[in-house]
């Protein structure tokens, strides 16, 4: 069975193209792909077999290999800049704890802030 990384796929449009290791692209039909997959990320690494459709080749009954590489996680903080930052937001939120334990809520403006760096962190974290 030929593999290769699938140079792109559109879900909205229902296809995509292969780059096999042998060089030739070869179409992606959404038809090809698993049960259950929908989409496929550029890069991903698949096996699939060959047939020679009206407009060239097409590949049939594809599986998945190895998914490509998250631009989420290359776009990662680093352990040691998380570890800074974590601290940081223990010390926001024991101010907004003390704030709390004297029975008022902290301003708008600030809980606003405390509430989007706590959804930044949890998206750097979760990667």
């Amino acid at each position: 069975m030929p593999s290769g990384k699938v140079k792109f796929f559109d879900a909205d449009k229902g296809f995509g193209f292969v780059s096999g290791d042998d060089g030739q692209d070869v179409f992606l039909p959404s038809s090809a792909l698993p049960s259950g997959v929908t989409q496929l990320k550029s890069g991903t690494r698949v096996e699939y077999s060959v047939a020679e459709g009206r407009r060239g080749a097409q590949a049939l009954s594809l599986q998945v290999l190895d998914q490509g590489p998250s631009l989420q996680a290359r776009a990662r903080k680093s352990p040691e800049e998380m570890a800074i930052i974590v601290e940081d937001l223990i010390k926001l939120l024991d101010g907004l704890g003390g704030s709390l334990r004297k029975g008022r809520y902290p301003a708008s403006a600030h809980t606003q802030k405390v509430a989007a760096v706590l959804r930044a962190v949890a998206d750097d974290v979760e990667g």
